[in-house]
């Protein structure tokens, strides 16, 4: 069994202790916050975190009305640009906290005065030292190059920020994802007995919408990484506009399917796809009954999320799973990719 799978049956207590332990940070923020909200958020991070990020974009935006934006660091280190982070809220997310562009963009927000919150899983870090606000992963020791209990420890984080930022969030529904993450975590057997079908894919694509949009990005990435499959990655908004002109009859398409917003505009995606005979596997839950209609595969936790903002989360466990299964499959080695280290600098 790979490192990367032992960590991906952690993460239900990862998330636990993140979210516990993470109260005091977010209540500090929340307190600073008060009569000061920030103009805008800008999030920076790299690889998986930045993933993470995309998902705080959507989430933060949805629940605190607040403009946000992804930095883009080479701005400031290659570029030389002056950025204007005065009223922002800034946000560095890195698993590692050795994220070198990423930490130069907070601290060059914190000499402005922007309100300066760091992301991590390593609480002595460069990064750890920069920001007024830390917001700790707790993880523990991350050993596989594959970063997994890491991301769902910081999309964690992003409903923290969210709820200290007066975003419309239960923190009772929080407390409720590590079992939601239990209930992704029953369908590894299944995941399994999927792999084996997918041996020989070369290349793919992920499709997902919204809150979930994220997750094709990190279920592609993973693909990339842990399995050498060349991953495209797509919003259903786009990927019916030019893209699904490449598919072919059997080519395999992934997809993250939860009830609620975005679903209509998916399923319009896979109805297409269904008449071009691709080969599609679809990751929901028991809320929507839809999907069984459009798929012939399928991997369903066996929970009713009716909460289209709770489903991130445990709809990537399946994905990583996957990942791991298949590069073993594959007969590669998912903890340590090729050509790839667990901190990666960059300017």
């Amino acid at each position: 069994m790979s490192l990367m799978t032992e960590e991906i049956r952690q993460q239900p207590a990862v998330l636990e202790r993140t979210l516990r332990e993470g109260l005091g940070a977010a209540e500090g923020l929340r307190r600073a916050v008060e009569g000061r909200k920030p103009r805008c958020i800008v999030l920076t991070a790299r690889g998986t975190s930045d993933n993470a990020a995309l998902f705080g974009r959507y989430l933060l935006e949805l629940l605190t009305g607040i403009p946000v934006s992804l930095a883009a660091p080479s701005i400031l280190t290659l570029y030389g640009g002056n950025v204007d982070y005065e009223g922002c809220l800034v946000a560095a997310i890195s698993q590692s906290g050795e994220s070198t562009d990423t930490n130069l963009v907070l601290n060059r927000a914190k000499e402005q005065g922007a309100i300066t919150v760091g992301v991590t899983n390593e609480p002595e870090s460069s990064l750890a030292a920069i920001p007024d606000h830390l917001m700790l992963v707790q993880a523990g020791r991350e050993r596989s190059v594959a970063a997994t209990k890491t991301y769902t420890g910081q999309v964690m984080s992003m409903y923290l920020l969210a709820w200290a930022l007066g975003g419309k969030i239960d923190l009772d529904d929080l407390r409720g994802i590590p079992d939601l993450a239990e209930q992704a975590l029953t369908l590894e057997q299944e995941v399994a007995s999927f792999a084996d079908r997918y041996r020989f894919m070369n290349s793919t694509v992920v499709i997902g919408r919204g809150l979930n949009y994220s997750n094709a990005f990190e279920f592609a990435l993973k693909l990339m990484e842990t399995c050498a499959v060349v991953a495209e990655r797509f919003s259903s908004a786009d990927f019916l506009h030019g893209p699904i002109a490449m598919l072919e009859p059997r080519f395999p398409v992934f997809g993250f399917a939860p009830g609620g917003a975005t679903w209509p505009t998916m399923r319009e995606t896979f109805e297409t796809l269904r008449e071009t005979t691709t080969e599609t596997l679809l990751i929901t839950d028991r809320s929507n009954p839809d999907v069984k209609e459009l798929s012939r595969r399928r991997l369903v936790i066996p929970a009713a999320i009716r909460d289209e903002t709770l489903t991130p989360i445990p709809y990537i466990i399946p994905a990583q799973l996957f990942a791991a299964y298949l590069a073993e499959e594959k007969g590669l080695d998912p903890d340590n990719p090729r050509g790839l280290t667990k901190v990666t600098r960059t300017l």
